[in-house]
């Protein structure tokens, strides 16, 4: 389902602004907006109709009590018209900036590092400033984020004759009720880095190290993760969700091909448009040797380094990210407040997100590192041979390009 791809128009913002193209420079960046309404843009890419009327109606309310006017465009390809525009010399005020992408806008100037002036900053979860913090500095505020867990099938478990205590806390048990399945594969996820990743990092390991100056993949840590995936997989009692003849591990789950999965709580969407009669439960991931492990997902809401209208668009932020607001957010397209003070009214409204919720006090965030981009593809097409290829051999080549990339 997730990302990870620059594509080439993107691309073109590296060599454009790495180049003397003035992002830094106070004589040729345009100025402050100094009197009179901003006329803000803003640059999201949205999930569907739901999240656009949403971000539009609260930015139609800020302009409304702010005396400024905001146009909300949705993207249609957002990494492609991103780049392109922040490249150029008139882009979005402020704009949507997937995780994935955050340190290779950061790391050339392309970002205002606004984040730590927010009022309330330190109230977005520690993982998540994490995530769009570079060289030290807080650039972006995080506007919601999601994790993964473990799903169960209810009915499929029973079937089993497994109740509420057989669902797996670690590794051990985990690998243990995948015996006890029958019928169809008891585990199906997706075959990149971004479902593999948690065991990874409930391992130990992960890509790089935490201050991104270091490439960590060929480790004791990561072997004993990919090791781990590898035997279950040889055994079919783990299976890529492309071997069941479905795109995602969603898709395997709700149409009965797997009793497990491992995803976001975008899933409940797709759930009920999709596979309304499945019954399902949500649980925290089950503990590898070095503790509980997830993967986060997000977007921050970028700012110019280029914009006209800063000022504005701090305010426009700070009036999306409000707690009351957040929650709105999550009621209008499911996600989950990035604000630890929205936790517990969250959890009010949807408690069966409580794992996904939980996940955030101990999940990875991407790999913060400019340039990575083909490196981690190809990580990707290592993982997908896993079952065949040496866990050793896949982790040493990880080791060997990301090293490359960090110079």
């Amino acid at each position: 389902m997730k990302r990870l791809a620059i594509t080439a128009a993107a691309a073109v913002l590296l060599p454009a602004t790495a180049c003397g193209s003035g992002f830094d420079d106070p004589q040729t960046a345009p100025q402050q907006q100094s009197g009179g309404p901003a006329a803000l843009q803003v640059l999201m890419a949205s999930s569907g109709d739901a999240e656009t009327g949403a971000v539009k109606q609260a930015a139609e309310e800020w302009a409304r009590a702010s005396g400024n006017t905001v146009t909300v465009t949705p993207a249609q390809d957002i990494h492609q018209q991103l780049g392109q525009s922040l490249a150029g010399s008139d882009p979005p005020d402020v704009f949507y900036v997937d995780a994935a992408r955050f340190a290779d806008y950061a790391s050339v100037g392309a970002l205002e590092p606004y984040a730590g002036k927010l009022s309330g900053s330190r109230d977005f979860y520690p993982t998540l400033r994490e995530t769009f913090t570079y060289d030290g500095t807080f650039y972006c505020a995080p506007k919601d984020f999601s994790t993964l867990a473990l799903i169960v099938n209810d009915e499929l478990w029973k079937k089993n004759g497994l109740g509420p205590a057989d669902v797996p806390a670690t590794w051990e048990e985990l690998a243990a009720v995948t015996k006890k399945i029958k019928g169809v594969t008891p585990l199906a996820f997706g075959e990149t880095r971004d479902r593999l990743g948690v065991f990874m990092v409930a391992a130990g390991g992960w890509i790089t190290s935490e201050d991104g100056k270091q490439a960590t993949g060929d480790s004791p840590e990561n072997l004993a993760a990919l090791e781990y995936v590898k035997g279950l997989l040889a055994g079919k009692r783990i299976q890529y969700a492309k071997t069941l003849d479905t795109e995602w591990g969603g898709e395997a789950f709700g149409k009965g091909k797997a009793a497990m999965t491992i995803e976001g709580n975008w899933i409940k969407g797709a759930m009920k448009a999709d596979y309304p009669d499945v019954t399902y439960s949500v649980h925290e991931l089950p503990a590898g040797p070095k503790g509980k492990g997830t993967l986060s997902f997000t977007n921050c809401w970028g700012i110019a380094a280029r914009s006209a209208n800063k000022a504005a668009a701090v305010d426009f932020v700070e009036a999306m990210t409000r707690p009351e607001r957040q929650l709105a957010f999550a009621r209008a397209f499911g996600v989950m407040p990035s604000r630890q003070s929205a936790r517990d009214a969250y959890l009010k409204e949807f408690p069966g997100d409580a794992a996904f919720v939980n996940g955030a006090a101990y999940a990875q965030g991407p790999v913060n590192v400019p340039k990575m981009d083909s490196v981690l593809a190809d990580f990707d097409t290592g993982l997908q041979q896993l079952a065949a290829k040496d866990p050793k051999e896949i982790l040493a080549r990880l080791q060997k390009n990301t090293e490359s990339a960090l110079g």
